[in-house]
């Protein structure tokens, strides 16, 4: 582990994390806050197109503002910091204690900005479109299962970019548009194809990537050796879900990322979430989903050290929200469905999977069918009640 830090990019992102500090101060005392229709509609604008390109990164929470996506990288910075220096405030060790996530974010970032480079384009026809997919996918999976350096984080970068961005683009536009479904099926059903092809490539070329490293963490990692699971440990858990799905899995990084949507809310409630006015429902939501989860599962946490709760939270609760509406029954039924059902059929997919593939496969095909699922479901017990 020692070798790992050393040979990573940390110096360089530690100066990365005092700019971005920096930057969040400089944007809440002089920032100009235009709400998500008109960053949309002006990604002509250079401005606007950065706005865009920053708010990816907290995309996959459906927060997708530069508030979240920034505060997410600076609470994650100091998660990592903590967890390399051993302070005992760390949290849950960011990245399952592997002490890859200057490696990790590299490769995302990475892919992100080239996933922009290659599919930019799409953005011109006025749709929404998944430009933030190599940020929460294959990169930073591939990082996990193969170790860190510069010739795997490369790759990740430019697989994620050359598969997982083109295949969630035609799944959007060509089978979730037209059939009338939400977008998050179409983003994570092509994280999963994509990935899939992109490990079966490396099982038939073992030599693209060098020799593989982390194969203990295709499965369930092991966060915290003997936590006592009580009640502050429960709390701690759900907050840490929410920064799950870019694979931190910390408090810190979660607090980044709660407090940067909650302030941009405050100065501009129609800008993040897509300006649908629902950050406050949503995060109650989503923090309900994870909690119910956490509760429910809470032998498999226990028994595995770690366990796929997050799921609800970038799935099935934002996804019904913004279908139907922020009524508590929205809220309640799509946290309780989804924290009941989606969890155990990811553990169950991933369990399948053969061992060269990454289990964060079956996180997010989990997502897609619990979402395609249980929308419905609610959208029809909501009509029958109206």
């Amino acid at each position: 582990m020692n070798r790992t830090r050393s040979a990573s990019p940390s110096g360089a992102l530690e100066l990365l994390l005092i700019g971005l500090a920096g930057v969040l101060v400089a944007l809440v005392l002089i920032g100009d806050w235009p709400v998500y229709a008109q960053v949309a509609s002006t990604l002509e604008q250079p401005i606007s197109y950065l706005r865009w390109i920053v708010g990816d990164i907290s995309e996959v929470a459906f927060y997708k503002h530069e508030l979240p996506a920034l505060g997410l990288l600076l609470g994650a910075g100091i998660g990592h910091w903590a967890h390399r220096n051993g302070r005992r405030w760390q949290g849950f060790a960011i990245c399952y204690g592997t002490g890859l996530w200057p490696w990790l974010l590299l490769s995302s970032l990475l892919g992100l900005l080239l996933s922009h480079v290659l599919w930019g384009w799409t953005l011109a026809s006025g749709d929404w479109q998944p430009t933030f997919v190599a940020f929460v996918s294959l990169p930073a999976a591939m990082v996990l299962l193969f170790g860190g350096g510069w010739r795997v984080a490369l790759s990740g970068a430019l697989l994620g970019a050359v598969l997982v961005t083109p295949a969630s683009l035609l799944l959007v536009n060509y089978v979730c548009y037209p059939l009338q479904l939400p977008v998050v099926v179409g983003n994570v059903l092509g994280m999963a194809l994509a990935s899939a092809v992109a490990f079966i490539l490396y099982k038939r070329f073992p030599g693209l990537l060098g020799e593989r490293r982390n194969s203990a963490l295709n499965d369930a990692p092991a966060i915290n050796a003997k936590p006592d699971h009580g009640v502050l440990w429960t709390l701690r858990r759900v907050l840490a879900d929410f920064s799950e799905a870019p694979f931190f899995g910390n408090e810190w990084a979660s607090l980044g990322l709660l407090l940067g949507v909650l302030l941009a809310h405050v100065l501009a409630p129609a800008a993040a979430a897509y300006g649908s006015m629902l950050v406050l429902e949503m995060v109650a939501a989503q923090a309900l989903a994870s909690l119910l989860g956490v509760l429910l599962w809470r032998r498999q946490w226990i028994a595995r050290g770690w366990y796929p709760t997050y799921i609800p939270i970038v799935s099935v609760v934002p996804a019904a929200l913004l279908t139907l509406g922020g009524s508590w029954q929205v809220m309640l039924l799509s946290a309780s469905l989804g924290a009941l059902f989606a969890p155990p059929l990811a553990v169950a997919i991933s369990s399948r999977l053969p061992s060269y593939m990454h289990g964060y496969i079956g996180n997010v095909l989990s997502m897609a069918i619990c979402t395609l699922s249980i929308v419905p479901l609610l959208s029809l017990i909501a009509g029958e009640a109206g």
